[in-house]
């Protein structure tokens, strides 16, 4: 439902008047049939002249023989213009909507960029080298990712929307123009929607027909029924499994090596969490319902109402504009802001290392050492900015592993990736507030790996517990929230002596665990689902769905007819009987924040503890017993709950 420059893939079953016809409505998509058929002229022509003097085509913009480095070249620059023209529309306030500053933007851009995106696109079905074709397919699929990225964007739609709602200045052409930039039409005129979460989310937040939003959410939720057989074959052989190895069952063998220990641990944690949540829960619910009540009387409250009428509660309550917090958060102004936090924070000392060998201009390398021993602690690489080829998630990669044997210490060496512009329009790039905490985030994983100082590289790294693992991480993530630190990283793009107000801090804030604890019951409610099945021989699944549910959702009633298998994959592949791992890590994260860091969140001392009694030993000691020496007391799930209260 988002005003993305690609709206839909394009497909002309009739050629002649009718494909004339609908060739002025097509608006680019890679991998179009019709659009290859297109293409093909241009193609078949421009191999068959391969040697013959090159000679200008007037009015087409229609590039072809293109090599395969020329094909990466230009999709990289049709992905940054689509970008920057998305993030100016973004950024108009939606009071200043107008024809010129939304529409016009988002056509001239599609009429532009057609040519351009076709360009790279069928060399891949018809160029006579290889290395040309692999170029094509991997152009193909960069732009699809960034199609994808768009289609997401609700700050567009926000801005597109208010436009449909004042209409001002938009001729007949223009309103038609705006509102395609929503979803396909069939030929009843009705939109399609297919099963896919970034087109299935934004109906249940943003369709304010109710007999819609359940539709859709059952037809999403009766998916892939074939998968429950599947996922009952795949149970039954890792029990067997779990057997051989001298396990009682399946959760028992995969809990064994985490923190948790066993699945009955895991069972007490999720159980106690859910019954302290069940107040806050119910009062989260009971303003939902009020609300659906007002607008749409006495009709029944369903799941399916919830992810629209909790984004109302929070639109009345905070009116956040994230495309406005974005100008706050220039990418060069985040990271010299992370950089003092952490050395403040941790006692170290960053200091880039000029001239240093690396695999691409935009990649820098620095040290860290330690500020009172002025010893080298470890280094760390960035490579945060956008390129074609490059991976396409920000993430930290352990390139060597901290080792402290005999005396003689191996240094440690992480890689942050990320892919942020650099710039724009000659400018910073400018950062949204998720890219903000995953940056933070992400970081938090950087300082561990480099204050590890186990004595044997298994304990060592990021090859620690994976209940532990993100609990540094998520714990760097509290500093994006608070007054102090949030002004520190923070300055409008313009004039970056201007930082975010204590207002909109204090709004992030509560912005940020609003509704959460109904959230967090679905969650929880997922996890014991797989903890249940991944402990149990021969469960009902369906029926242990329909059972579960009510004890856990606090009156929020299940949709009907819904599987199981299609509504949590996690449980199939990747987090079997492990779901709960980062609720876990969630909420002792807090814990530690809430009793060491929240008074004074760049206390020196707190933080070299921290350093050493935490992160130093890695996985070489039991991290419940790290936690509790540097707590002074055992871990609990109190101050999680605190803050999810205080805030509401």
């Amino acid at each position: 439902m988002l005003a993305a420059l690609f709206v839909s893939r394009s497909r002309v079953e009739k050629m002649g008047k009718q494909q004339k016809r609908d060739r002025s409505n097509l608006i680019a998509l890679t991998g179009a049939a019709a659009l290859l058929a297109i293409a093909v002229n241009f193609a078949i022509s421009a191999i068959n002249n391969k040697h013959r003097k090159k000679k200008e085509i007037p009015g087409s913009n229609v590039r072809v023989n293109l090599t395969a480095s020329q094909i990466l070249k230009l999709a990289e620059s049709i992905i940054k213009k689509s970008k920057q023209v998305h993030d100016a529309v973004a950024s108009v306030p939606l009071d200043k909507v107008a024809y010129v500053n939304v529409i016009l933007p988002l056509a001239e851009l599609e009429a532009q960029q057609f040519p351009l995106i076709q360009s790279c696109v069928f060399p891949k079905w018809l160029s006579a080298f290889e290395d040309v074709r692999k170029a094509s397919a991997v152009a193909d699929r960069k732009i699809d990712a960034h199609i994808s990225m768009c289609r997401k964007r609700e700050d567009i739609y926000r801005v597109v929307k208010a436009l449909t709602v004042t209409g001002d200045g938009l001729s007949t052409d223009a309103k038609n123009f705006t509102h395609f930039l929503s979803l396909e039409k069939s030929k009843d005129g009705k939109r399609k929607i297919i099963l896919k979460s970034h087109q299935i989310l934004p109906v249940l937040e943003l369709c304010k027909v109710g007999s819609t939003r359940r539709a859709v959410a059952i037809s999403y939720g009766r998916r892939c029924e074939a998968n429950v057989t599947i996922l009952e074959k795949l149970i039954q052989l890792r029990h067997k499994l779990a057997r051989l190895l001298g396990f009682a069952n399946y959760a028992d063998y995969a809990t064994d090596v985490r923190m948790a220990k066993s699945s009955s641990k895991v069972f007490e944690f999720l159980e106690s969490l859910s019954a302290s949540l069940n107040d806050l829960a119910y009062r989260e619910l009971s303003m939902v319902k009020a609300l659906k009540k007002k607008e749409e009387g006495e009709c029944p409250f369903g799941m399916e109402d919830l992810p629209y009428y909790v984004k109302r509660v929070k639109d009345q309550q905070f009116r956040m504009n994230f495309g406005v917090i974005k100008q706050y958060f220039p990418i060069n102004l985040v990271l010299s802001g992370i950089f003092k936090i952490c050395q403040d924070l941790f006692g170290l000392d960053f200091k880039e290392v000029e001239g240093a060998e690396v695999w691409h201009p935009d990649v820098q390398l620095f040290s860290a050492s330690d500020l009172s021993s002025k010893g080298l602690v470890g280094y760390f690489y960035l490579d945060l900015y956008s390129r074609v080829g490059k991976y396409a998630h920000t993430c930290v990669i352990a390139l060597q592993n901290g080792l402290l044997n005999n005396g003689s210490r191996q240094i440690p060496v992480a890689l942050l990736v990320s892919q942020f512009e650099k710039k724009v329009d000659g400018h910073p790039g400018l950062l949204q507030f998720p890219e903000v905490v995953n940056l933070f985030h992400e970081f938090g994983h950087v300082i561990h790996h480099i204050c590890n100082c186990a004595s044997f590289a298994k304990f060592s790294g990021l090859r620690l517990d994976p209940d532990f693992v993100e609990i540094p991480a998520l714990l760097m993530e509290n500093w994006c929230y608070e007054n102090l630190s949030l002004r520190l990283i923070s300055g409008f793009h313009q004039d970056i002596t201007k930082p975010i107000k204590d207002e909109l801090c204090k709004s992030l804030k509560k912005w940020r665990c609003s509704f959460s604890a109904l959230k967090l019951k679905q969650e929880i409610f997922y996890c014991l689902f797989d903890q249940v099945i991944h402990s149990t021989e021969n469960v009902d699944i369906s029926g242990l769905f329909k059972h579960l549910y009510p004890k856990v959702m606090v009156g929020l009633p299940l949709l009907e007819g819904i599987n199981p298998a299609s509504c949590f994959p996690r449980t199939a592949i990747g987090y079997e009987a492990t779901c709960y791992s980062h609720i876990w890590s969630e909420v002792f994260a807090a814990d530690i924040f809430a009793l060491k860091f929240h008074d004074d969140i760049f206390n020196l001392q707190t933080g070299l503890q921290f350093r050493n009694k935490v992160l130093a030993p890695g996985g070489g000691k039991d991290p419940i017993e790290m936690l509790s020496e540097f707590l002074g007391r055992d871990p609990s799930i109190q101050a999680f709950l605190d803050s999810k209260a205080d805030t509401n």
